[in-house]
């Protein structure tokens, strides 16, 4: 596994190690979900693209899910089984993903996978930044004490970037102070919405969650960005 998804990884297992089971039905930051459903969601992304690297790897085509519903019912079953077990399974999915990336950099350039029968198709080599978003924005979803200004910056710079690049909706351009960069979204020009904070907030804000009032926009009114 690459350093920063490794380092990430283990920052997670000690946050879920420390969550006292008692809590793991509470509320999550994802809408219907609660923290057992995230930490099940997290351990089964793990499983999916370990297990679609390694069938490339074996020359062996894997799909990531079966199908957007078996996924989400594995979801909930999983969610659904004692902590100590998901614990394990979190850690035991993130060990089979970290061995499959460490044989990553053998597939050409061009190997990618199927997420669903039929669906995108996903490339083998953005893998680890796939995981990265997985692990970091989801830790701070589970309310537990991590949250976005935890994430190095140069984790929400990547995340910037990458969700800059594939945003097609009102232009508006992201501002960030700390680093003293601006990232474009869509055909943002002159004219275009500011928004203004930190990397994180921003990165924060661009996956469509909200970043309570660390970000200020030229309009006035913060642009309201599609969840992810």
């Amino acid at each position: 596994m690459t350093l920063p998804v490794a380092a990430a990884t283990d920052r997670l297992l000690h946050t879920v190690d420390h969550l006292p089971d008692d809590d793991w039905a509470a509320d999550s930051g994802c809408t219907g979900w609660s923290r057992a459903h995230v930490i099940a969601h997290v351990a089964l992304n793990a499983e999916g693209l370990g297990g679609a690297v390694r069938g490339l790897l074996d020359g062996v085509p894997t799909l990531m899910y079966a199908s957007n519903e078996r996924r989400d019912a594995d979801i909930a079953t999983l969610a659904a089984a004692p902590p100590a077990q998901v614990r394990d399974r979190l850690r035991t999915s993130a060990a089979m993903l970290d061995a499959a990336l460490a044989d990553l950099p053998t597939l050409p350039d061009d190997a990618t996978f199927e997420r669903t029968p039929g669906g995108v198709r996903l490339s083998a080599h953005v893998v680890p930044l796939l995981r990265l978003r997985e692990v970091e924005i989801h830790h701070a979803d589970l309310l537990a004490g991590y949250t976005h200004a935890d994430w190095p910056t140069e984790t929400a710079v990547r995340f910037l970037e990458q969700d800059a690049g594939r945003y097609d909706g009102t232009p508006v351009v992201a501002r960030a102070t700390d680093v003293g960069r601006t990232f474009a979204f869509g055909s943002a020009d002159v004219d275009s919405p500011v928004v203004t904070g930190s990397a994180s907030a921003l990165a924060w804000w661009a996956t469509g969650r909200d970043p309570g009032g660390l970000l200020t926009s030229s309009t006035g009114t913060l642009p309201r960005m599609e969840g992810r």
